[in-house]
């Protein structure tokens, strides 16, 4: 069973990863910020190279007047490349915002922003938002080109020059991008869906090995708790007469009964250790678990009357996961009454069968200070009598009486049904 915690991701070597890039790919991706710190200079040099574009004709080599916002301009968000990943949004609109302030240039030219803003967007925003930043931006640019051409505000040449370079940059970003962004989610939702899949079996796992252990305690309690109350009973007797033959025979079957418990746990570890059957039932070697049950008590010295009834009036007869439940019920509740009842005078057992249901009813009586609730043992047979569809009351049931009460439901398909070595067999 693993021991990492629910929240923590499970190590990298669980996981079934893609093929790592190549050594470039990986230079790269190791070294982000150098990366966007080259892109930018880059940007920078292309846009702002050859200087001369910025002089105006004719002007006897002074500056045009739109040289210095331009230049402020470009450096600022050649400057904010160094966040596009971060922001690949607010990026895409300053470069776009840039290449519609060249449209004042005074030659064609433009700058080279758009082709990296549009590449982020599409990785590190989504495909959608790319496609709609390329139609907007592209559309937005195209409309104040046109409309500046129309006015006289700027050349020909300039806008289109400016409409088409932009676009096919655009273009390409998005293209390369949304492919690129496209493999970089699927490859971490497979990823992320391979985590999940590991905390999901290693809570599979946590919750297996609960029940399992929850399953053990619920028959180590069985076995254990009857046996042990029985014991106590004989040897007690045993060391409280002076009859050496009666304590002999109590001492024989003290002997008896710790033999049979010592079967059945090496039962129950055998199906334990069995790695070609994980789901064997759990079962006690006693096919006739009432009896057996019934038989421990009376050798112990406690007076316990048993009654069967169906409504037929023919023996019952009783599929076997509900003749093991019906068996538990009784150990338990003689337990119980071996252990709790000092006065004891009664036991009785009922084991009612008709309309596809067992009613299990086990009194007793010399009972002091009852009440409510219940140890381990009420509580894993509640758990058992669950299992099989039932409900189990206990509390008592007079003053100095207690009840034991099972309704456990079964079909007739489960009376059909064939169960191993035996088949149906009566309690």
């Amino acid at each position: 069973m693993s021991t990492r915690s629910r929240s923590a991701p499970p190590p990298e070597d669980d996981l079934r990863l893609p093929r790592p890039p190549g050594l470039i790919r990986r230079f790269w991706g190791r070294h982000a910020l150098l990366a966007d710190v080259l892109i930018a200079l880059f940007c920078l040099l292309v846009t702002l190279t050859p200087p001369s574009a910025f002089r105006a004709a004719g002007a006897e080599g002074g500056a045009h007047p739109s040289t210095v916002p331009l230049v402020v301009l470009t450096i600022a968000s050649c400057a904010l490349l160094l966040r596009r990943r971060q922001w690949p949004l607010i990026v895409f609109v300053a470069s776009a915002v840039l290449a519609a302030a060249f449209l004042f240039a005074p030659a064609p030219m433009g700058p080279a922003l758009l082709l990296f803003a549009s590449y982020s967007l599409a990785v590190y925003g989504s495909s959608r938002a790319a496609w709609t930043g390329f139609g907007l931006g592209i559309g937005g640019l195209t409309v104040l080109a046109t409309l500046l051409w129309l006015t006289g505000a700027v050349a020909f040449s300039i806008a289109v020059n400016a409409v088409v370079g932009e676009a096919v940059l655009t273009l390409i970003g998005t293209l390369i991008g949304v492919n690129v962004g496209n493999r970089k989610r699927y490859l971490e939702a497979i990823i992320e869906r391979s985590r999940q899949l590991l905390r999901e079996r290693d809570q599979q796992a946590q919750l297996a090995a609960s029940a399992e252990r929850a399953r053990i305690a619920r028959e180590m309690h069985d076995i254990v708790s009857h046996s042990l109350t029985v014991i106590v009973a004989l040897t007690d007797g045993a060391s409280a007469t002076s009859d050496v033959e009666r304590a002999r025979v109590a001492t024989a079957q003290a002997s008896e009964t710790a033999r049979s418990a010592l079967r059945e746990m090496r039962a129950m570890l055998g199906v334990l250790r069995d790695e070609s059957d994980q789901a064997a039932p759990l079962l006690p070697l006693d096919e006739d678990a009432v009896a057996a049950a019934v038989d421990s008590a009376r050798a112990a010295g406690f007076p316990v009357t048993v009654r069967t009834s169906t409504a037929d009036g023919a023996p019952p007869i009783l599929p076997r996961p509900v003749r093991f439940a019906v068996g538990r019920v009784v150990q338990e509740g003689l337990t119980n009454a071996m252990r709790h009842a000092p006065g004891v005078t009664a036991i009785d057992v009922a084991v009612a069968v008709g309309g596809g249901r067992v009613q299990v009813d086990v009194r007793n009586d010399g009972v002091s200070g009852v009440g409510e609730g219940g140890g381990y043992g009420l509580r894993g047979l509640r758990e058992r009598v669950d299992l099989a569809g039932g409900t189990l009351t206990a509390g008592p049931a007079g003053s100095s009486s207690w009840r034991l009460h099972a309704d456990i439901p079964f079909t007739d398909d489960e009376l059909a049904a064939p169960e191993g070595r035996g088949g149906t067999e009566r309690p």
